[in-house]
């Protein structure tokens, strides 16, 4: 019963208590560093009374025993002591709300003689005098030994993009508190993307940092984050020597863009764990390492052939081309595709012309030919220095004549690009028109179905082309036969263009009969000189329609290889009609024959049975 009695009577002052005000600054001691600023948060709950609560902060200095400086106020202007009034006035010392019954103490510069217990005393606003009013936390002012340092900065040069860019930066800090330390490169203005430093402006933005756990931490989103993630970017912590040298660490950008363009600079901070668990910035110095300037690579990069302008050779002569690539700075981690292309035939091609890729020097140093024609002729692509690339013929001919040019593609910041992968950048050089000495041929194709009796199904078809030239020097001849099924138009005017007339066949300018397509059997030979034979055996009527011979003059180059001299002629076609044979003539009224004579016999038999049963029918009714 007594302890029943005893619950009651404190049941007043338990719930008097639980709403009674109450005071709250962090736990402390906390460690400051003199010269840079200190914030000491001070709440109140359980107040009674308006929303905006009064402030008042006190400092008990060392060895003053019980002495209380008034700090700031912010209901009395004229709460500060002499200490601290000049600091006040100038707003060095001030207090920022962050609402109504929340406040901080703010020391813009912290002095070593601030070095004390704080009290954040709260006026009271209540009809009765419960709780504390007041809190107190202990600061402790430690030296500035946050040291920072370059060893040499950036040039004015500006760099080529696509070219490696390190930066260094030498920080220590030397307390007798476990402090933590924080590193930063960091770039203002440009272009790029990237995170925004806190609290220093929309244009200064964080690359790579060393936190003050140690961990790497790459620019938040944008560009930085991927390129750490592909390797392009890193950080490194160096050690000092000594206990007393300062740690080198060392920023590396494996290829610069134009966005990269800024200022850099590099930041230290110096970091403490309160007693509250918090991280807590002590201090903080930036060394401005100097301005970038990355120049695109359109605007530097150069690509020039060697030999220029036109260039007249004897035939079955070594072809030789040289790119220069120039103004990419050092060469670097950067890919680089190297495409040699011709178009036309020469000085006369008409610009139309398409252009077709002769060869190609990949960014993983394989050489490729892009057309048949300069690989069977021997040849070579290769690099013969940093900037220098080579294209060689071992023997030129006709066909290889046209306009050349060199065109160079760099994948900057990439060293092994996809096949889809698009370049940086793409020049193209000045064009070198390649011509040759050739000598005069003339050349004549007519092609003759030969006669006899009438053609006919099943029927060997032979056709002769008659081919004459006129030239000095030894020659071959390389003649093909094409097949068109078309009819006469209207007006009998014989189809005179090629359209799509597939080749069935050639006898090449070494003697050889090849065969293309499937077109039954047929056979290509050479007779006699200066005559072609093509014979379509047991001929069909798919394989009638209009031929055509066409005859290209082949010659020698002086050191025995066979070139195409580029000199062709072509036959007027030829019409292949096939008639039917005598069987087949008289097969179509015998099949019409029996078939009159079927259905007749059929009638005949039918009228006779209906005629006999009737009559049938008859005789038995008059029975």
């Amino acid at each position: 019963m007594e302890s029943r009695l005893s619950a009651l009577l404190c049941l007043p002052w338990v719930l008097q208590c639980v709403f009674c005000r109450d005071v709250t600054v962090p736990a402390g001691p906390l460690y400051r560093v003199a010269g840079f600023p200190m914030t000491l948060p001070c709440s109140v709950t359980g107040y009674e009374g308006p929303r905006m609560q009064n402030f008042e902060w006190f400092l008990y200095r060392e060895n003053s025993g019980s002495q209380q400086i008034g700090v700031i106020s912010t209901q009395d202007r004229g709460f500060s002591y002499a200490p601290f009034q000049p600091r006040v006035r100038s707003g060095e010392v001030r207090v920022e709300r962050d609402s109504g019954d929340r406040a901080a103490l703010v020391v813009q510069r912290l002095q070593p003689e601030d070095q004390g217990r704080y009290e954040c005393y709260t006026p009271s606003t209540d009809t009765r005098y419960y709780g504390n009013y007041s809190a107190s936390v202990t600061v402790k002012v430690i030296p500035d030994t946050l040291q920072i340092s370059h060893s040499h900065s950036l040039s004015r040069q500006p760099l080529i993009e696509g070219a490696e860019l390190q930066l260094t930066c030498e920080a220590a800090v030397q307390s007798k508190e476990h402090t933590h330390l924080s590193v930063t490169f960091g770039v203002r203005g440009g272009a790029g993307s990237g995170a925004v430093i806190s609290g220093q402006g929309h244009n200064l933005r964080e690359i790579i940092s060393i936190g003050r756990e140690l961990a790497v931490i790459p620019g938040r989103g944008g560009d930085y984050e991927r390129r750490y993630q592909d390797g392009e970017i890193s950080l490194e912590k160096r050690k000092g020597k000594s206990a007393g040298d300062r740690d080198l660490y060392v920023m590396k950008m494996a290829t610069v863009a134009p966005s990269d363009s800024g200022a850099y600079f590099c930041e230290a901070t110096q970091w403490i764990l309160d007693p509250d668990g918090s991280w807590t910035k002590l201090a903080h110095r930036t060394m401005e390492l100097g301005v970038l300037t990355v120049r695109p690579l359109a605007d530097s990069m150069t690509v020039s052939t060697t030999p220029s302008g036109a260039v007249n050779l004897p035939i079955g002569s070594p072809l030789r081309l040289t790119c220069e690539v120039s103004g990419v700075g050092v060469w670097n981690r950067s890919a680089l595709l190297v495409r040699w292309t011709r178009r036309g035939g020469g000085e006369g091609a008409p610009a139309t012309a398409p252009e077709v890729e002769v060869a190609r020097l990949g960014p993983d140093g394989v050489a490729s030919w892009g057309d048949d024609t300069s690989r069977g002729g021997g040849g070579a692509v290769e690099m013969e220095a940093q900037g220098r690339y080579s294209l060689r013929l071992f023997s030129a001919h006709p066909a290889d004549s046209g306009t050349y040019r060199c065109i160079v593609s760099i994948f900057a910041g990439r060293r092994d690009p996809g096949p889809s992968s698009p370049a940086s950048v793409t020049q193209r050089s000045n064009g070198v028109a390649i011509s040759f000495t050739t000598k005069e041929v003339r050349v004549a194709a007519t092609a003759t179905l030969v006669r006899g009796p009438l053609l006919k199904r099943g029927d060997t078809v032979t056709l002769l082309c008659n081919v004459t030239v006129t030239t000095t020097g030894p020659y071959q001849v390389e003649v093909q036969w094409f097949r068109k099924r078309e009819e006469l138009g209207s007006t009998g005017e014989v189809p005179t263009g090629d359209g799509d007339a597939p080749l069935l066949a050639a006898v090449t300018h070494e003697g050889l009969s090849r065969l293309h397509g499937n077109f039954g059997d047929v056979s290509v030979d050479q007779p006699e000189h200066g005559y072609y034979r093509l014979r379509i055996h047991g001929a069909q009527m798919q394989d009638q329609g209009y031929y055509t011979c066409q005859a290209e003059v082949w010659g020698q180059d002086p050191h025995g290889a066979w070139y195409s001299t580029g000199e062709a002629a072509k036959s007027m076609p030829v019409n292949v009609y096939l008639y039917s044979r005598a069987i087949d003539l008289l097969l179509i009224p015998l099949i019409v024959g029996v078939s009159s004579a079927l259905f007749v016999g059929v009638v005949v038999a039918g009228t006779v049975t209906c005629c006999f049963m009737n009559r049938l029918a008859r005789r038995r009714s008059q029975k």
